[in-house]
Formats: C-alpha cells, sequence, structure tokens
C-alpha cells in the first residue's frame, strides 16, 4: 500500500519536472503522440527507480 502511493506522488512530481523539457522538437514533425507516449514511459520509468530507491533505502536502514 506505502509503495503504491510513493508511485502516484513520485509520478506526479516526474511528469511536473520533465514538463520543462520541449521533448516534441527532438522528434520529426507530426510525431506529436509518440513524443507524449516516450515522456509518459521516461515518467514512470523515473518513478519506479525513485521509488524502489527510497523504499530500499528505509527497509534497510530499518526507518520504516
Amino acid at each position: 500500500m506505502l509503495k503504491a502511493i510513493l508511485y502516484i506522488i513520485t509520478a506526479v512530481i516526474s511528469i511536473w519536472a520533465l514538463d520543462s523539457i520541449n521533448i516534441t522538437n527532438v522528434f520529426k514533425k507530426n510525431r506529436y503522440y509518440q513524443s507524449r507516449i516516450l515522456y509518459l514511459f521516461v515518467a514512470l520509468s523515473i518513478s519506479y527507480l525513485v521509488v524502489n530507491f527510497v523504499y530500499d533505502f528505509f527497509l534497510y536502514s530499518k526507518f520504516l
């Protein structure tokens, strides 16, 4: 349950942080949806890595 809450929080934060990058200029013209899918996958990947790091850190340090 705690991991699910952390996933939601970090997903929102990573999407907010990635919003400052204009990723559509990297792609070919008229490839808006492909750039948005990649944007979503990158945000979810960052969220996954951050949650696992924080969760394991607190688990191993016995603070959780």
